[in-house]
């Protein structure tokens, strides 16, 4: 793995932007510098608002910083990587830069080849991603594979910036949902040997625990008359595995696999709830009111103080994630990322105070809040209930549409954005879905080297000189661009940004291809465009790697 280095076109321009600045005012201060790539050729390859910003700091005149600026960024750059730098409205700096420059920057894609985009940010950090982590009590929705898409892909990039990844489901195999999953079962079962019975107030209607009474049924006797406290344990046992089961396979579906399967029943043999809550009475963590034992959420950033043991004497769902918590610290895991719905922020919230009050430090701990995801179908909203039995699982999408398809749509909107998953645009098999458009643009790079019989070429060393056409640099910067995005994805959460990113990069080819041919008769013209070509594919795979699709070769 490469370690990472300021060679990015982007990263080179801001060094001479920020060395200029700080010779201009003879200072060492850390100065704001924004680069960002231009959208017009007019405007340059590369602007800053550095002028701008630092004026509204200063109370100076922000164009007559730029023109300052410009001078002296005119007489330091250097001549082969830099054209010239002129002041725009306000106060922005055009930098322009040479082809040559540019050429470089693709040299360098082309030396790391597959390795393009990997770094050593997070120098071997012990990192665990939990995820998904739905009650064994029903199918995977839409919505969980919003989350198994968004929490893999996230773990991925985190990989791809160096650090050791843990993947991790939590099951909640405790509780009143897995009694009313149990006695649901048991009522189907029954159901099969020709007895009516109730479904439980509050229990499963869903048509799918039919599947598991008949698979029970295969493996029991037709005994169990009763549900008494063995038959209740007997069927807990059946149905949460075999509906655990029938989640991993839904999970593997999608491409998403776990290195370990956490159950929450082991925080209750082994102790650790109460371990974790004795821990907080000793800190002084924790009041007693009504009977019941509360969290002082408030008094550490909490939004409001919580209940962790009732007056019955029984935990809550928070304690026992606080257990949970303190247990992934204990096995030595330095970071921890939750990927969970927004709709859980007041819990998140105190889980954090709770570690606050246990000592562990602020960062140990994070959030990927993402929103939810519907089905939408001729511009309508499918509803869906998963108590009720009405919901579309995700292994139905899955079997529709295929694992690349699903991927993308779930991945596609930043997380903390309402997802409308749109069924018409996913089945569309025209390049109107961009999942056909994106894989569409390496199997046409695909085909190119074939035609061109798979040459053996180094294409680091090939001459690059001949890409001076405008959409061949504007390709080279999108390139260039790779591995920041990868950086900002994992570190925002924010792995949309690669899917995104993936789009853009597919119209760019598309647009050059459809108007410069490849295979020409000057052989060195040929040979510097099946380099970019080379570059194209290998960073167009390697965003597809990230967000878990397949790379085709034929479509």
């Amino acid at each position: 793995m490469p370690t990472y280095r300021n060679t990015r076109l982007k990263d080179f321009v801001e060094d001479q932007v920020l060395r200029a600045y700080r010779t201009l005012h003879a200072v060492s201060k850390t100065v704001a510098v924004d680069i960002r790539q231009s959208d017009r050729p007019e405007f340059g390859d590369y602007s800053t608002n550095v002028a701008m910003i630092e004026a509204s700091k200063s109370g100076a005149n922000p164009r007559a910083l730029a023109e300052d600026l410009s001078r002296a960024l005119s007489a330091s750059l250097p001549k082969e990587d830099f054209v010239k730098c002129e002041v725009a409205g306000p106060g922005f700096i055009n930098l322009f830069l040479t082809p040559q420059r540019i050429q470089r920057a693709l040299q360098s894609v082309l030396a790391e080849a597959e390795e393009y985009g990997r770094q050593n940010r997070g120098a071997g950090e012990r990192l665990q991603v939990e995820f998904v982590s739905s009650n064994p009590t029903g199918p995977l929705t839409v919505g969980h594979g919003r989350q198994a898409v968004l929490g893999d892909v996230l773990a991925t990039l985190y990989e791809w910036l160096g650090h050791d990844v843990h993947r991790e489901y939590y099951f909640n195999d405790e509780g009143r949902q897995i009694e009313l999953l149990a006695e649901s079962v048991w009522v189907r079962y029954r159901g099969l040997l020709g007895e009516t019975r109730e479904i439980p107030e509050g229990g499963y209607h869903g048509d799918y625990l039919v599947a598991v009474a008949e698979e029970v049924r295969r493996d029991l006797d037709d005994g169990w008359s009763v549900f008494d406290d063995d038959t209740r344990q007997r069927f807990r046992r059946e149905a949460v595995a075999r509906m655990t089961d029938g989640i991993k396979r839904d999970l593997a579906a999608l491409g998403v696999e776990f290195d370990t399967w956490f159950s929450e029943a082991s925080l209750h043999r082994s102790g650790e709830a109460a371990a974790a809550l004795t821990a907080l009475r000793e800190r002084g963590g924790v009041y007693e009111k009504d009977g019941a034992v509360w969290l002082k959420a408030e008094a550490h950033g909490g939004v409001k103080d919580s209940v962790l043991i009732r007056s019955d004497g029984s935990p809550t769902y928070l304690m026992v994630d606080i257990a949970y918590h303190v247990n992934k610290r204990d096995r030595g895991f330095e970071r921890v990322i939750d990927v969970q719905g927004a709709d859980h922020h007041a819990e998140q919230a105190c889980v954090k105070a709770a570690l606050r009050i246990l000592g562990v430090p602020d960062g140990f701990l994070d959030y990927a809040v993402h929103q939810f995801v519907s089905l939408k179908e001729k511009g309508e909203v499918l509803k869906m209930s998963t108590r009720a039995g009405r919901f579309f699982t995700l292994r139905d999408l899955i079997d529709e549409l295929g694992k690349d398809v699903v991927r993308y749509f779930m991945i596609s909107r930043k997380p903390e954005a309402h997802l409308d998953f749109d069924l018409d645009l996913a089945r569309a098999e025209s390049l109107d879905n961009p999942v056909t458009y994106i894989q569409y643009a390496h199997t046409r790079i695909a085909s190119v080297f074939r035609k061109a019989g798979e040459p053996k070429a180094d294409w680091a060393r090939v001459d690059l000189s001949p890409l001076v056409e405008p959409e061949e640099l504007e390709l080279i910067k999108t390139l260039d661009r790779f591995p920041e995005v990868v950086r900002t994805a994992a570190y925002d959460f924010a792995p949309h940004l690669i899917a995104e990113y993936a789009l853009d990069l597919s119209r760019s080819f598309h647009a050059y291809y459809d108007k410069h041919r490849v295979l020409t008769d000057d052989e060195k013209l040929t040979q510097a465009r099946l380099a970019l070509l080379s570059a194209l594919r290998t960073v167009l795979r390697n965003g597809l790697d990230v967000l878990g699709m397949d790379a085709p070769l034929e479509m």
